[in-house]
Parts: C-alpha cells; sequence; structure tokens
C-alpha cells in the first residue's frame, strides 16, 4: 500500500476532500437525529400537556365522563390526594396509577417524566404529563401518557436511511470531485508537460497559459517572464563570453607572435623595445581582465571595489582623480559637495570618463563637479568627433566600439562606458550624453547626500 505522501496531488486532495465531506456530513447527520429527536420529543411534552390541561377543564367545569375520551396511543387518569382512579380512559388502568407514589410526588405540575412503557402497556417509552384540577379542597390530579414509540421509530428510520444514503452520496460526490479536479488540475499538468518538452529540446522556451484568468493563468505567466529573463540571461552570458574571449585572444595573440618572432631575431635585435611592447601588451590584458572581473562581480550584486561606502567630498575626489591625467582641465567646485558612496568605484567613473575623453580628443578635456538642485553632477567635456545620436544608448552595452573607435591598439575595449554605467547605477544614480559644441559632454547625475 502507498504512502499518502507517494500518491498524486489529485488523489491526495480527493482522500482530503473525501475525509472532510465524510465528517461534514456525520457530523450533519448526527446533528439532525439529535434535532428531530428533541423536535418531536417537544411535540410530544407539549400534546401531553394539551390533553391534561383539557380533561383539567373538563374537571373543573364538573362534565368530566368516564371513560375519558382520548386518541389512540393515549391514556388518561384523574387521581385524588389518596392515589385512587376516579376516572380514566378507556385503555388505562382503573386501579393503578400511571406513576408511582413518590414518581407523583416528586413531578412538578404542568412537568413530564419518561417512564418504561411495559408499565402500562405501551412498546418503546411513554412520556407522562401532570396537572393539578379540582378545588383546593379536594385537589385531584390528570396524568396524560403519550407513547413515543413513533418518535423512537421515526428516529430509528432517519438513522437507517442516513447509513444507507450517506455512502452512496460520499462516492457520487467523490466521483464528480475527481472530475472536478481533474478539470482544474489539467492547466496544472499542461504546464508540467510544457516544461518536460522545454527541459527536452523539443519546444521553444514558453509553456503554455490558459484562458482562465485563476491563479494557473498567473502562474503561467510569472513562469514565462521568469523563462524570457533566463534565456535573455543566458544569451548575454553566451554574448559575453563570446565577446571576452575574442577581446582576449587580440593581446594574447599578439605576444604570441611577438615572441615567435624573437626566437628569430639575431642578437643585435633592440631587445628592451621588444619588452617595451609585451609590457604594452600585458598591461592591456591586464586591465581587459580587471574590467571583466569588476562586471561579474557587478552582476553578482557583490560590491565591485574594494573599499566600502564612506562619507567623500565629490569635487575633492574629481580633482584628486584627475590628477592622473595631465591634459585635463578641472574646473573647481565653488563649494563642498558632500556625497556618501564607494571612493574607489566613483574614482573609476571619472578614470573611464576621462580615459575616453582624452582618447578622442582633439585638443581640450574638462572636468567638473557641481550641484543642481537634489542632485551632484560629474560632467565631462571634450571636443573630438562625439557620437551620434542613434548611437548614445549603444555605446553603454560592454564590447561596443564605434566604426571610427575600432583600433584595439588605440587601448579601448568596449567595456570603459559599460562600467560607468553600471558603478552610477548602483549608486542610484544615471549617464547621460549629450553635445558640447563641439564635442561629446558626458554627465553623471548623482543623487545629493543630505
Amino acid at each position: 500500500m502507498r504512502r499518502p505522501s507517494e500518491l498524486s496531488l489529485r488523489a491526495r486532495l480527493l482522500l482530503v476532500s473525501a475525509a472532510g465531506l465524510m465528517l461534514g456530513l456525520a457530523a450533519g447527520g448526527v446533528l439532525l437525529v439529535a434535532a428531530l429527536g428533541f423536535a418531536q420529543g417537544r411535540a410530544i411534552h407539549t400534546e401531553a400537556l394539551e390533553t391534561a390541561s383539557g380533561v383539567k377543564r373538563l374537571v373543573d367545569q364538573g362534565s368530566l365522563t368516564d371513560p375519558i375520551p382520548v386518541t389512540p396511543g393515549v391514556q388518561v387518569q384523574v387521581v385524588d390526594d389518596q392515589g385512587r382512579v376516579i376516572a380514566r380512559s378507556a385503555t388505562a388502568d382503573r386501579l393503578v396509577p400511571i406513576l408511582y407514589t413518590d414518581e407523583l410526588r416528586d413531578l412538578a405540575d404542568g412537568s413530564s417524566v419518561e417512564i418504561p412503557g411495559n408499565r402500562i402497556g405501551f412498546d418503546g417509552e411513554a412520556r407522562v404529563a401532570k396537572v393539578s384540577a379540582g378545588p383546593p379542597t379536594d385537589p385531584l390530579t390528570v396524568l396524560v401518557a403519550r407513547s413515543t414509540d413513533e418518535l423512537q421509530q421515526s428516529v430509528h428510520l432517519l438513522k437507517i436511511t442516513l447509513l444507507v444514503l450517506f455512502p452512496l452520496l460520499v462516492a457520487l460526490l467523490a466521483a464528480g470531485l475527481w472530475r472536478a479536479l481533474g478539470a482544474a488540475l489539467r492547466p496544472v499538468d499542461a504546464l508540467r508537460a510544457g516544461a518536460e518538452e522545454i527541459t527536452g529540446g523539443t519546444r521553444a522556451g514558453r509553456l503554455p497559459v490558459p484562458d482562465s484568468r485563476d491563479e494557473v493563468h498567473r502562474l503561467a505567466v510569472t513562469l514565462n517572464d521568469m523563462l524570457h529573463r533566463l534565456d535573455a540571461g543566458r544569451a548575454r552570458q553566451r554574448a559575453f563570453v563570446a565577446d571576452a574571449a575574442h577581446e582576449l585572444r587580440s593581446p594574447l595573440t599578439n605576444m604570441r607572435t611577438e615572441l615567435e618572432v624573437a626566437q628569430h631575431l639575431p642578437d643585435d635585435t633592440d631587445w628592451p623595445a621588444l619588452s617595451d611592447d609585451l609590457l604594452a601588451d600585458v598591461q592591456r590584458l591586464s586591465r581587459l581582465v580587471d574590467d571583466l572581473l569588476l562586471l561579474a562581480r557587478s552582476d553578482e550584486g557583490v560590491r565591485a571595489t574594494g573599499r566600502g561606502v564612506e562619507s567623500l567630498d565629490l569635487g575633492d575626489l574629481v580633482s584628486q582623480t584627475a590628477e592622473r591625467f595631465p591634459d585635463v582641465t578641472v574646473i573647481d567646485a565653488e563649494g563642498p559637495l558632500p556625497f556618501t558612496g564607494e571612493p574607489d568605484a566613483l574614482a573609476r567613473v571619472v578614470a573611464n570618463l576621462l580615459d575616453n575623453a582624452v582618447r578622442h580628443r582633439k585638443s581640450v578635456v574638462t572636468v567638473r563637479a557641481t550641484a543642481d538642485g537634489p542632485s551632484l553632477l560629474i560632467v565631462v567635456d571634450d571636443d573630438g568627433p562625439g557620437i551620434p545620436g542613434a548611437d548614445r544608448d549603444r555605446v553603454f552595452h560592454r564590447f561596443t566600439r564605434l566604426d571610427d573607435g575600432r583600433a584595439r591598439d588605440a587601448g579601448g575595449s568596449g567595456l570603459g562606458l559599460a562600467i560607468v554605467r553600471e558603478l552610477v547605477r548602483r549608486h542610484g544614480g544615471t549617464v547621460t550624453l549629450g553635445d558640447a559644441h563641439p564635442g561629446l559632454r558626458v554627465t553623471v547625475r548623482l543623487p545629493s547626500t543630505p
């Protein structure tokens, strides 16, 4: 026998639903039987009291007959204070009262009590009501006995009916529930089949979306969005690896060629010049590896630089970074520009922008940091050829070079602006390109620190 955990979801839901249904029906059946018994018991009690009250009126009016006319299944006795039966119905005992002396004494006026029916010739149980009658000087007691056999028979019939119908009802409801669960879970099975086809490579990376606007529909849409992001991520990863391999191949090929040529050079070769060429390629390869490592860490959400977040003056940071570029003119800030961020990351942003500007300038490169309302700006201007408007978003993509900047010997790898945008984004800022008239203006906008 399989354990519940080994059953299908449909079977487990059916078992849980059927069990809950059976418990609910059983509780309802018990309540129904109890309610029916209570209601019929109250009806018998009320009927007995009404009969006793009618006999009491006959006694008070002096029109009591013997025997007392009653409906079948009812016995009536009128008993005096000595316990003698002075009037009765046709089926009642003429000598022995319906209740024993202690029962008659303990039963309150207007109340009733159940007694064994065989004492007075009834099947099952009997309910006896007591009502006082007559003048105080000659008190009488009216006793009315009503058989409860009909009550017991109707309750018994109800129990038998419920015991027979409940299993059939549960079976029918379980069958209907099985079909309903199958219909409800069919979209889930379609999702599973679609996922299996995607895993096996026989289907495009999309799951079937059901027409219903329910939770399964929202699940399918969410999973398709996730698959789309995964596909896009894999595509970016493949492109990144391919571009990285292509970029790494160039300096490695140059180094290999130079070393192979060096093996056949005469002894009077200018070896220092050759070592300078090799060192330039090694430095270029080292910068490229550092850039790739920075972007990879940034994609994983790891801090891209070694130092943590610190309070700094943005104007001082820009000035200190620009000192490494002797041909760059720094426009000093008018006052302190407090900012909280990663100093190394922001210095890398400024250095990359200045490196690009210096590489493409004709004569002038300027950089300045300034406040602009709730933001802080870093603005780099050069008088180079600029970037066409159609390409200003594309240059921020990794390994992107424009046609006039593709010469790898110029030192560009196509990662500088991608790194700038990623580091600025981590600080909650934006990078935009514009015209410097002539040339290009790069504007970094950062949220100011209160």
